[in-house]
């Protein structure tokens, strides 16, 4: 049974990876970071987590305006450092979870919250900044345990209310209180404290605020949900308000918990903190994990087992990742155009096994959905393989095209294609 060791508070600020990179250490400009963040990682390295629950939110990276979720949570099997402008960072990618991933989800979506899946983009300062002081790394070795990103959209709003980052906290421990692995897993909310980085407000800090706030985290979270996101702005300036993460990590511990640690520290523009907190009583799951289970799986399971169905689960889209990225880049003109001129060499930059490559170069579309791709993707691979979709249809139902469209009521063919 998994067991949650408890939660940690820290900013996310990119000062922190400067700092580390440049080996700062020991600078009295620059040590207070450190020395607040060294009782975490004493904590990390204490508790042994195998699993962070890593709540942050992405800098307009690799989330952007052509997608910008509220919660998005990364299903990967690994995640690689983002390049923010000037050049990826130096540190090995970190491995995720996806089947704790997974049940995350169903038990998150059960409760009426609304997701986004991710995979494939990469992680910025908001997760490697602190990440790479609190946790040891080699590109040999990589890191210690593995992390499931949250991605929190706080940037563009409206965004959730407090409450409902406190109560997805509160969601989020009931689905791991009922997690059959016997892992350990700690719970981290970054980003803040107090800060402005844009506009005349411009260096906006609040100290007053932030320690105000840090108390009631501590001893009375649930009166920070009342409080409107605006509130927050005003009190810890506009970007400050991400500390509703902060909140989200909280409410995924008991009602009551022990203040391990705190710190405080204010350099430049943001304020940089730490806490670190155990639950101090029981807060145990109201339901058994079988009632759960049930609960959480009861819209999906009358199509679970569908003779010819393979519902598109987050297994089995990490799973066929690589196959489903490649074909879906077919919507790139340039890839459609190296496609039908060296498919090979534009497979292998692309990593497809070799049972990827041989269900492709034989169109075997039933032999790919069961895989794991998605028919929508089948779809963008037939026009340019000159066939169309009643072409896949057949083939998946081991019939002819004739044969298939006598089963239909008009013998029509039909494609994706934008000039057949």
């Amino acid at each position: 049974m998994a067991k949650i060791v408890g939660g940690f508070a820290v900013s996310h600020t990119p000062t922190i990876a400067f700092a580390h990179d440049a080996g700062k250490y020991d600078d009295p400009v620059w040590a207070p970071i450190f020395k607040g963040f060294e009782p975490v990682k004493e904590w990390l390295a204490k508790t042994k987590p195998d699993v962070i629950i890593y709540v942050y939110n992405d800098h307009m990276t690799s989330f952007w305006m052509r997608h910008y979720s509220h919660f998005a949570i990364g299903i990967g099997e690994e995640f690689a450092p983002a390049d923010e402008g000037g050049g990826a960072r130096n540190v090995p990618p970190i491995k995720g979870d996806p089947d704790l991933a997974q049940h995350l989800a169903f038990g998150l979506v059960a409760d009426e919250f609304d997701l986004s899946y991710w995979q494939g983009m990469g992680l910025d300062h908001g997760a490697f900044s602190p990440l790479s002081v609190l946790l040891p790394y080699d590109n040999e070795n990589g890191w210690p345990c593995k992390i499931i990103p949250l991605q929190c959209g706080v940037l563009e709003f409206p965004i959730p209310k407090a409450r409902r980052f406190w109560d997805f906290g509160r969601s989020l421990r009931r689905a791991l209180q009922n997690y059959p692995a016997d892992i350990k897993i700690a719970i981290a909310g970054t980003g803040g404290l107090s800060h402005q980085v844009h506009g005349e407000r411009c260096g906006f800090n609040n100290v007053e605020w932030d320690h105000e706030f840090m108390d009631r985290l501590h001893q009375d979270p649930e009166s920070l949900t009342r409080m409107p996101i605006g509130e927050l702005a005003k009190l810890g300036g506009m970007e400050g308000a991400e500390v509703v993460m902060w909140m989200l990590m909280r409410g995924a511990l008991a009602p009551k918990v022990n203040k391990l640690h705190q710190s405080f520290f204010l350099p430049s523009m943001t304020a940089i903190a730490s806490m670190i907190f155990e639950d101090a009583e029981e807060d145990p799951s109201p339901e058994s994990r079988e009632e759960y289970m049930k609960r959480i799986m009861w819209d999906v399971a009358p199509a679970a087992d569908l003779e010819g169905t393979y519902p598109f689960t987050i297994s089995r889209c990490v799973k066929a990742w690589r196959i489903n990225n490649f074909l879906h880049s077919i919507i790139e003109p340039e890839f459609r155009a190296r496609f039908k001129s060296d498919f090979e060499a534009l497979a292998t930059e692309y990593e497809l096994t070799d049972e990827e490559k041989r269900m492709i170069r034989e169109l075997d579309w039933i032999g790919m959905i069961q895989y794991g791709v998605i028919f929508f993707n089948l779809e963008k691979l037939a026009p340019v393989v000159g066939l169309g979709n009643i072409d896949v249809y057949a083939a998946m139902k081991g019939m002819t095209v004739p044969e298939f469209q006598k089963t239909r009521n008009a013998a029509i063919t039909y494609s994706v294609e934008a000039n057949p």
